[in-house]
């Protein structure tokens, strides 16, 4: 029974082989086992985080009954949800919530199984039957292994599920690196390029009407510029690896893009962070704070014309970390912003979404138009803290 549960990483597959499974083990002592209703009711994405259960699987349910939904906050559900135990339930078709389905009318018996773990409940399973007494000590009992195997299989499947995604999602954060990589290297050095060449090519024009002065003062803003035009550079090759990182730590680093930023750009950035935050974080955590907090700041410095910008990085809670950046400029819509975004294929906070979700922290972002800005992420620092966060908790 476990290799046939475990054989599949499909998450569907999963669910319909426990319910096969325990209808076709069952059948093998009495011929009244083909009158048992069986179903997989499952919150909308994984683990329960206020969504409604709907039938993920099913056998003899009316096509009816495969549409709806249920809240699980009453009746059988809720005591079988909340108590994390299995349950044996008389009359379903007297419960609040299972009495909405047709197929369970007929049933005299219900035994209910959560599909939870640690602090994640995916769901219960459901098998009825017309009989009061059907489920007695041994079925329930094989039941019981049943939805045990079934819950390590969902598991499986679910990790699947998601190295699935966080490939994709990897592979969309570098495609997104380029395309910024792009889009920065057009707006500044390319643009500073063509200008020095436009300067130069005047320079050589004045130096032959022998007008030595005026070439003079043509040089000297190239000069400028190409001096301008590297800082620039430079600046970029830092933000793209920041190897201060690996050798200063976190804090310096945000310090060090500051002073960068108000060299180049002539934009106050202030960093307000406590000392031992850094030291708390790993440093893949580290790298994406740096990427996220440099992300929020350019699009600041660009979009949001404002006086000062400012970075704080401090402590919640034992285990969890918050990223702050402000800036008194002219505000935003949230709303509205993303969804200008998501029409111009802009990049910035699509990235920013990315990368905070590649640490599983929680992004907000408050904002009035005419009173500023304010991004928080808040980011975990533990397995614990990160499934609590998943959970609502």
């Amino acid at each position: 029974m476990i290799s046939f549960l475990s054989a599949s990483l499909n998450y569907q597959q999963v669910l319909d082989m426990a319910l096969d499974l325990g209808a076709s083990v069952l059948a093998n002592s009495e011929k009244t086992d083909g009158h048992m209703v069986s179903a997989a009711l499952l919150y909308g994405n994984g683990p329960r985080n206020g969504n409604e259960l709907h039938v993920g699987s099913a056998l003899r349910f009316t096509s009816a009954d495969m549409c709806k939904t249920l809240p699980g906050r009453s009746g059988m559900l809720q005591r079988v949800i909340e108590s994390g135990e299995a349950r044996l339930f008389r009359q379903p078709a007297e419960d609040p919530e299972l009495g909405r389905f047709i197929s369970l009318r007929n049933c005299k018996s219900v035994y209910c199984l959560p599909l939870s773990s640690g602090l994640g409940t995916y769901g219960v399973l459901l098998f009825g039957h017309p009989e009061r007494s059907y489920f007695n000590a041994e079925k329930r009992e094989i039941l019981d292994l049943i939805g045990n195997q079934a819950m390590i299989a969902i598991q499986n499947a679910c990790l699947y599920r998601e190295l699935e995604v966080e490939k994709e999602r990897m592979m969309a954060i570098q495609e997104g690196a380029r395309k910024k990589l792009a889009r920065d290297l057009h707006d500044g050095p390319t643009q500073s390029v063509s200008t020095l060449a436009v300067r130069i090519n005047i320079a050589r024009r004045l130096l032959e009407k022998e007008r030595t002065a005026a070439a003079a003062d043509e040089l000297n803003k190239i000069e400028e510029l190409a001096r301008r035009t590297t800082k620039e550079i430079r600046h970029m090759l830092f933000t793209l690896r920041p190897l201060m990182l690996e050798t200063q730590g976190l804090i310096a680093t945000l310090q060090s893009m500051a002073e960068k930023i108000g060299e180049i750009y002539n934009q106050e950035v202030i960093i307000e962070a406590e000392a031992e935050v850094a030291s708390r974080l790993e440093m893949s955590r580290q790298a994406v704070i740096f990427y996220i907090a440099e992300e929020a700041v350019d699009n600041a410095r660009k979009h949001a014309q404002a006086a000062h910008i400012w970075v704080r990085l401090k402590t919640l809670a034992d285990d969890l970390v918050e990223l702050e950046v402000e800036d008194d400029g002219r505000g935003l819509d949230p709303v509205e912003e993303q969804a200008n975004c998501e029409r111009r294929g802009s990049l910035g906070m699509i990235n920013m979404r990315a990368h905070t979700e590649l640490i599983n922290g929680l992004l907000h972002i408050d904002s009035v138009p005419g009173r500023g800005t304010r991004l928080q992420v808040v980011v975990p620092i533990t397995n614990a803290a990160a499934e609590r966060m998943q959970c609502g908790v």
